[in-house]
């Protein structure tokens, strides 16, 4: 049983685009998967979704509380239901762990970032999120850190002998869409645009990205085209996005894309960009190498986890730094044999298949575990 996200498929954030992926592969490899979606997100009470069977318990919608209030309704509903393992995704979640270990639940737990880190929340909320990561770790039987940074982050911060996999995400190799339709929608031409696909939150830095391109030699020649869902982020800072992209014509919000429009628009696209002050392991970035795409990103360490050339990256929020490196994209993005490399390295690495195969393995050690 699954708690922890939102719901999928087609519900945007990286937890859900992460399960989306993972437990299909879970359930062909034999595994019975319920995972608990919050109701604002979806529109069936209970549904299954390509093997996975999705059940709906209610949430508030208040940003605030709705993570908090589903993952208690969630550990209760776990509870009673008695399920052999219980999966919890993310820090802020994990607060429950003790409660579904005091009733007797073995408890899985995958942190896929700091996310105290973010921007958004107050003092108080951070505390809750620090919390949910010290009680996480402390009571699951098993901890899934997305990336090799995160565990050796928490093997410093509360010991080397806990019970800690990294098993980063995955992404699975898309076909390339020759529809031009949403590129026609927003008068963009293949080549020609330069791409972000991200929620629009603070630490997603797209206010840094924009000020770059205005600042650079390609603000005429070239259009910058972000794409995600501006409902869930700050008003403050979802205003201070559109007052600057309303600064240049060829500064393009798209809202939340999917299915082919978003597989058009990363098909097409020449660059992808991903200036992030926080991340675990950006799903979207590996999305983007999928499909060839030319990168440039902060340098924080889920990005250099990635081992990209030097050129690729920038200091995060040095803003003179992200114009030189746009100014440097060389035209058309990766050369041709150059994306069919970097495509052929993303699939082998990042298999979900394999990522699937070894979640299992890390998940049936908690028979193993004496604790």
């Amino acid at each position: 049983m699954v708690v922890g996200l939102r719901g999928f498929p087609n519900i945007q954030g990286g937890i859900e685009t992460h399960a989306q992926h993972l437990y299909p592969e879970l359930v062909k490899l034999g595994c019975d998967v319920e995972v608990l979606v919050r109701q604002p997100y979806v529109a069936a009470d209970r549904y299954t979704w390509k093997g996975v069977q999705m059940k709906a318990l209610w949430s508030p919608t208040s940003t605030g509380l709705e993570t908090l209030v589903h993952s208690f309704l969630g550990v209760c509903y776990a509870i009673v239901r008695r399920p052999d393992v219980l999966h919890i995704h993310a820090v802020g979640p994990a607060l429950f762990a003790p409660l579904a270990r005091l009733f007797g639940l073995k408890v899985a737990m995958t942190h896929h970032g700091m996310d105290y880190q973010r921007q958004k929340w107050g003092r108080f909320a951070k505390f809750v999120l620090r919390l949910g990561e010290k009680l996480g770790i402390k009571y699951s039987h098993v901890c899934i850190a997305v990336s090799k940074s995160i565990k050796s982050f928490l093997e410093q911060t509360y010991g080397s002998g806990l019970n800690i996999y990294a098993i980063h995400n995955g992404v699975s190799i898309p076909r390339q869409v020759a529809s031009q339709d949403i590129l026609i929608q927003f008068g963009l031409k293949k080549q020609q645009y330069f791409l972000m696909v991200s929620r629009f939150v603070p630490e997603k830095r797209q206010d840094d990205l924009i000020e770059a391109f205005l600042a650079s030699d390609q603000k005429d020649k070239r259009k910058l085209v972000l794409v995600g869902d501006d409902k869930l982020g700050s008003k403050a800072y979802l205003d201070k996005i559109h007052t600057l992209a309303q600064l240049h014509p060829n500064i393009i919000l798209t809202g939340f894309q999917k299915g082919e429009s978003l597989a058009s628009l990363y098909t097409h696209a020449e660059c992808f960009f991903l200036p992030s002050s926080h991340e675990g392991l950006p799903i979207a970035l590996l999305e983007a190498l999928s499909y060839g795409l030319y990168p440039v990103v902060s340098d924080i360490p889920a990005h250099l986890e990635m081992e990209l050339e030097t050129g690729h990256y920038f200091q995060l929020g040095n803003i003179p730094k992200l114009v030189e490196r746009i100014n440097q994209i060389p035209k058309g993005g990766f050369r041709k044999e150059d994306k069919a490399r970097v495509i052929a390295e993303i699939e082998a690495k990042f298999d979900w298949k394999e990522i699937a195969e070894i979640t299992l393995r890390a998940i049936e050690s908690i028979n193993r575990e004496n604790r």
